[in-house]
């Protein structure tokens, strides 16, 4: 049964990691804070993976998680991120290398939104991930038109930070 259950969260954390990616990329600014995050995002998705009900995709659940564990870490960071030792765990995941050469296609994209609040930043990424609003607002708990609302904020912000 337990095997069964590593076996599924492997299937569906690969299919995904680059979910996982994507949002470190947001929260860190060095190689060894996003390696950081993303284990300590992998170990939350695994803790709480027996609480996944499916009634909603895989991906957006773990967005939810992933944002919601990369926004208390990065408020909590004025010190040192702190994390788990992944080795405690009994699963092995094969975990690809990031490439990040198109990443850097998008860094002046990021440095903007790396100025934008913990809620905008989810909301920007996501809109950028081509997620509807129903699922942005899933993601962030927040009712649609809300989601909307504070997209136009967060986009017109960003207007501004890139064309002073």
């Amino acid at each position: 049964m337990q095997k069964d259950l590593e076996l599924k969260f492997l299937s569906d954390f690969e299919g995904n990691q680059n979910i996982v990616h994507k949002i470190c990329s947001l929260y860190t600014t060095n190689k060894e804070a996003h390696n950081d995050l993303f284990q300590e995002i992998t170990i939350q998705l695994w803790k709480n993976y027996t609480k996944f009900r499916g009634d909603s995709k895989f991906s957006t659940w773990m967005y939810r998680v992933a944002l919601n564990t990369a926004i208390s870490l990065y408020r909590k960071s004025t010190k040192r991120i702190k994390t788990q030792d992944i080795s405690e765990f009994t699963y092995k995941i094969k975990s690809q290398d990031y490439d990040d050469t198109q990443e850097l296609q998008l860094k002046a994209l990021y440095k903007a939104v790396h100025q934008l609040n913990d809620i905008e930043k989810a909301l920007i990424f996501l809109y950028l991930e081509d997620k509807p609003y129903k699922e942005i607002s899933e993601a962030l708990g927040i009712t649609s038109v809300n989601a909307r609302v504070k997209m136009n904020r967060a986009k017109e912000k960003l207007k501004n930070i890139l064309n002073p």
